[in-house]
């Protein structure tokens, strides 16, 4: 099933695609390209067999069920808008909690990011996350900011995902 056919847009979403930017502030311009360079090279890669099997980039069933909770699949695209428009800020936030060592706040940064992740279908995302998450639990910071270059890799990818296939899509 596609992210548009998951959950049709009927127009009563009342979210512009164009992100806004306060006046004076520059727009974000995090990609997953330039948010995976923006995480320092004193972190050491992850490699793939330390992360449990990876989960599908995005899945629209996710998105469809949050409609029809809400009765009104226009308010679940308008989540999924507003979620892409917001990846800039919550990636910064995560980083930005774990670089300054702000173990409470790179808790509720991480997870705020696995739980808007899961339900916009962001299921690899908001896999990361968690895998993120119990490594705070655990008190590894270390491990916690290894894992920051692919959290901005699958966070970039899974907005690029949800703006091609469900957000910037018309019908």
């Amino acid at each position: 099933m596609s992210l548009p056919s998951a959950c049709p847009d009927d127009g009563d979403a009342g979210i512009a695609l164009a992100p806004t930017t306060p006046p004076g502030l520059p727009a974000p311009a995090l990609t997953a390209s330039s948010a995976a360079a923006a995480v320092p090279e004193v972190f050491p890669e992850v490699l793939p067999e330390d992360l449990p099997p990876a989960a599908p980039l995005v899945d629209p069933a996710a998105l469809q069920d949050l409609g029809a909770q809400l009765e009104n699949p226009a308010v679940a695209k308008g989540f999924a808008r507003d979620y892409t428009r917001m990846w800039d800020q919550r990636y910064r936030s995560l980083a930005s909690a774990l670089e300054r060592g702000d173990l409470a706040g790179s808790m509720d940064a991480v997870l705020s990011l696995k739980t808007s992740s899961a339900m916009v279908g962001g299921l690899r995302l908001a896999q990361l996350a968690g895998e993120l998450e119990n490594a705070l639990r655990a008190g590894d910071i270390g491990r916690a900011l290894s894992l920051l270059r692919d959290v901005a890799a699958r966070g970039g990818e899974t907005v690029d995902e949800l703006q091609f296939s469900y957000v910037l899509w018309d019908s």
